[in-house]
């Protein structure tokens, strides 16, 4: 726990013993959209260790999109979520992560987001809500909605609206771009999902750690942290973020 390890995923995994992790956060390379000094994975095995890992009702949250190739997009993020369902994981929520990109100028509208597959293991164990405002808090409210067998049916409003309610499953980030690293994700991304699907104390998990966002959030949100990347230079980042992260709340914790 709480460590930042240099190495392939795999052979790490392989170490780490079965029924361990509680969260996985990660975002894996997306086919050939970016270079991670020369480095590449095996996105089966990867899988097959993340579901031996994973506790019983424990959440994998894959980050992925994919790349246009000859005019057809790969898809890969598809293949990668089917597969994850073959070897034992249920797709409990397809979620979409949207930002704002580079402009496209290939007869196609503009690319602006990408998939947060959020996988099971059995039942989920914890769910921690984000919750919003309610646009219309406190009003009594009159909707409509169908029957299964295609009739419609209103329904007059007799409690006044909630002051909140569980966020969409669209989540919009203006990227962030951590320095040394071709691909970060938002912290807040990470930290929404952290929040979601783990409790202080849990394990959180990152096998592509890269600049180390996901340790750093679950540190900052009470959980214990484990990393993995590849690059010796990424791990140099993480441990960096992690540790000035620390210093602040260090900081702040003794004013």
């Amino acid at each position: 726990m709480n460590q930042i390890i240099c190495g392939d995923n795999v052979a790490v995994m392989r170490q780490m013993p079965d029924r361990c992790i509680d969260l996985t956060v990660t975002s894996p390379p997306y086919d050939n959209l970016r270079t991670y000094n020369g480095f590449s994975f095996n996105f089966e095995n990867v899988a097959k260790e993340l579901y031996r890992i994973t506790k019983d009702g424990g959440v994998v949250v894959w980050v992925v999109a994919d790349a246009t190739v000859n005019g057809s997009e790969t898809g890969t993020s598809f293949k990668q979520a089917l597969y994850f369902k073959e070897i034992g994981f249920n797709l409990h929520d397809t979620m979409i992560y949207q930002t704002s990109k580079p402009p496209m100028n290939d007869k196609r509208y503009q690319q602006c987001f990408e998939y947060m597959f959020v996988f099971s293991k059995g039942k989920i164990k914890t769910f921690n809500p984000i919750l919003i405002d309610c646009k219309y808090a406190g009003k009594e409210m009159d909707a409509t909605y169908y029957n299964t067998d295609g009739t419609m049916k209103k329904r007059h409003g007799k409690n006044p609206v909630k002051d909140k309610k569980i966020k969409e499953n669209i989540w919009y980030f203006c990227q962030r771009q951590a320095n040394g690293h071709p691909a970060t994700f938002p912290e807040q991304l990470a930290q929404d999902h952290i929040i979601s699907w783990s409790n202080p104390g849990d394990i959180v998990f990152d096998p592509f750690l890269g600049s180390g966002t996901t340790a750093k959030m679950a540190y900052l949100n009470g959980r214990n942290y484990c990393g993995i990347d590849i690059s010796e230079e990424y791990c140099e980042i993480a441990r960096r973020r992690v540790e000035q992260a620390q210093a602040q709340q260090s900081l702040f914790g003794t004013m």
